[in-house]
């Protein structure tokens, strides 16, 4: 029995899915980076917490692509600064501050743009296989 989708249809769907899930990655990483200053609110609160995508398989067509499943919150410990003047500072004059590392973010940002980028490519050789495709029929 026949594939009912194409393999062609196969690869952009998955790649089309990849393409998605690390948009939204790119999105959860640059949340991170804009609060990796931020405070909290309240002496001795919690400050912005780093945000983790998580990923799960997904299956189109009898091909696995994958999708965002969920954002999880990082429960790595804060990072502390003695700075008693500041308003979010405890009792003892100390500041949490988010536990968001920007380098490390930078660095998963430019993997999500790698990924991002090689799906791109993946719909681009499809795109143009079929056209060379349709080019060798026509003669």
């Amino acid at each position: 029995m026949p594939d009912p989708v194409p393999p062609r249809n196969n690869a952009m769907a998955v790649a089309a899915g990849a393409l998605k899930a690390q948009q939204s990655r790119m999105r959860i990483i640059a949340e991170n980076i804009a609060n990796a200053q931020s405070t909290a609110l309240t002496p001795g609160g919690e400050p912005y917490r780093r945000q983790i995508p998580v990923f799960q398989a997904r299956e189109i067509n009898g091909a696995t692509s994958v999708t965002l499943a969920e954002v999880r919150p990082d429960q790595s410990e804060f990072n502390t600064e003695y700075d008693p003047s500041h308003p979010a500072a405890n009792a003892e004059g100390y500041v949490l501050r988010p536990n968001v590392n920007t380098l490390v973010e930078a660095m998963d940002m430019r993997e999500a743009q790698r990924a991002y980028e090689a799906n791109l490519n993946v719909i681009e050789t499809a795109r143009t296989m079929e056209t060379r495709t349709l080019d060798l029929i026509k003669r």
